[in-house]
């Protein structure tokens, strides 16, 4: 059974940084591409920023230059590194496959930035 379980969120200053990480199981970093994704009040989950099995990353526009999504497959753990962070940034984060599957979301980590 997949299981993630994110971590890292906080309250953070306009302009501040966070690392997020989320610890999965059973090597799954290694079969599947994986996405950091949020969830805004009122807004529809959106994929933020993705790595493939191979190391290549993408990222949405709204956080290119800003973000940096890594995998340490020792520790069965990928993280997202946000930095200059906006108020617009704030949002519950997940990570998951990517694309998602339904039954693998987490609780999520909470970010929330005051300007």
């Amino acid at each position: 059974q997949v299981q993630f379980v994110e971590s890292g969120g906080g309250l953070v200053q306009s302009g501040g940084s966070l690392r997020l990480s989320c610890v999965g199981s059973g090597s799954i970093f290694r079969l599947y591409a994986m996405g950091w994704y949020r969830q805004a009040p009122g807004k529809w989950r959106e994929l933020v920023a993705s790595i493939s099995t191979s190391g290549r990353t993408s990222y949405a526009d709204s956080v290119k230059g800003r973000f940096t999504i890594s995998v340490d497959n020792a520790v069965d753990t990928v993280y997202l590194q946000l930095n200059d962070l906006k108020s617009e940034d704030t949002a519950v984060y997940y990570c998951n496959a990517d694309p998602e599957w339904d039954v693998w979301w987490g609780r999520g980590t909470q970010v929330t930035v005051s300007s």
